[in-house]
């Protein structure tokens, strides 16, 4: 990241943006008193938490004027940019420190100190709090964005969203006869504890018991009191676009599906077999054969993966599944965790929800079709992108495509069959 002296010499030119802070080095006595080893800190862990990017120090940021820095100062400014990083930094910033020379106003060589950060795994934490770039400034990291943000990088395997308590829940919003049904028949555990074990509950920093992100999406039929957006917004639309309000029926049906996960999953492929089109033709021995628009099992794969893996932190994001004459869009907040991309869904494995993903493993599937294929819910065999591919294109003829929205929402299309071409 600019990191040949004409990028460099280009940026300054320009100015500062989200990957360019420029930085007057100030001196009294002999000794470094800016920027101070703070104010390096939050600058360097804003760019850390956002896209990375490079501070250049003995460079004036209003003229953009190469000051330089004197050859006999270099090793107490980079000490002070080593001491930012490892005392002033959690978790401590390992950045490319790097000295180089650019011409001054005059054209002389001055010297001047590179420092380039990349985009971190992890969340990282200044005096200033957690940052983050926003143009050419930093700026305090949103709650819900920082939620998010511990949820997508390295620190997520320490904190996951899923298994934080729910501050204000108490455990009778959980229904007993929901959350029974994952817990060891015979047991001499409190409800506490065995919600505990469960991932369903946890203590707060008060040490009160309150049920668990899983817990709600699990154990409650009103979750949405708590998680805004923790349900499955259904339509089936009239012909292949999306037509503004006001236009005659150019919705067939709506519905806001809530309660349990499991119970949204199944009424999620119980609202595409009612709106699906099937169509009947003749089998060469003179029986009937049903085709319908959309492989069922593909179906009930696509909208489980979206549930499961979906991003609870996005308060108010809802996944969204929308039904037309050729298609089905199916929309599931948050990035793609762990590195993945959307070309190595079929090959990787990765979950979001560790919590929630092992308590739909031992729902099982109360639906006589779907049933067919496995017990439950979710498996650990990782075959379900694979399936959806596969059985999808095996029926339309058209392989489905994945994307992400601006790094906060993965699109599934499926792509119905030609039912036409098949009477």
């Amino acid at each position: 990241m600019l990191a040949t002296r004409s990028e460099l010499l280009e940026k300054i030119r320009l100015g500062e943006d989200s990957f360019l802070e420029l930085k007057e080095v100030k001196f009294a006595g002999g000794k470094v008193r800016g920027p101070t080893q703070d104010g390096l800190a939050d600058e360097l862990a804003a760019f850390a938490n956002s896209a990375g990017g490079v501070l250049l120090l003995g460079v004036e940021d209003t003229s953009r004027e190469v000051l330089g820095i004197p050859l006999e100062q270099l090793d107490a400014v980079e000490r002070v940019v080593r001491e930012a990083c490892e005392q002033s930094i959690k978790p401590p910033l390992a950045p490319v420190i790097e000295r180089l020379t650019l011409p001054d106003v005059a054209g002389m060589e001055q010297p001047v100190v590179r420092i380039a950060v990349e985009r971190s795994l992890f969340v990282h934490q200044s005096p200033g709090g957690y940052l983050h770039r926003v143009g050419s400034s930093k700026r305090p990291i949103p709650p819900d964005h920082l939620a998010r943000l511990f949820q997508q990088r390295s620190q997520s395997r320490l904190i996951r969203f899923d298994e934080t308590p729910v501050p204000r829940a108490s455990l009778a919003d959980l229904d007993e006869g929901l959350w029974r049904r994952f817990a060891p028949v015979h047991s001499a555990d409190t409800p506490e504890v065995l919600l505990g074990k469960l991932a369903m509950a946890a203590r707060d920093e008060q040490g009160t018991w309150r049920p668990t992100v899983a817990g709600l999406l699990m154990a409650s039929r009103a979750a949405q009191r708590f998680l805004p957006g923790a349900l499955i917004q259904a339509v089936a639309y009239q012909g292949t676009n999306v037509l503004p309000a006001g236009e005659a029926a150019y919705q067939r049906d709506a519905h806001d599906i809530t309660g349990p996960l499991d119970q949204q999953i199944l009424e999620a492929c119980a609202f595409v077999r009612k709106n699906m089109r099937v169509a009947a033709y003749k089998r060469g021995d003179g029986g009937r054969q049903d085709l319908p628009q959309f492989d069922l099992l593909a179906v009930f794969e696509a909208v489980t993966n979206a549930v499961a893996h979906r991003d609870y932190s996005m308060a108010g994001s809802k996944v969204r599944l929308r039904l037309f004459d050729d298609r089905l869009e199916l929309y599931s907040p948050g990035m793609l965790p762990n590195t993945m991309t959307p070309e190595s869904l079929p090959f990787r494995q990765a979950a979001r929800n560790e919590a929630l993903t092992s308590l739909l493993a031992r729902c099982p599937i109360d639906d006589g079709t779907l049933a067919a294929h496995r017990q439950h819910i979710m498996d650990k065999r990782g075959e379900g992108v694979s399936i959806i591919l596969e059985a999808s294109e095996r029926l339309a003829g058209r392989r489905p495509e994945y994307r992400l929205n601006d790094d906060s929402e993965l699109m599934l299309t499926i792509y119905g069959a030609q039912l036409e071409q098949k009477q």
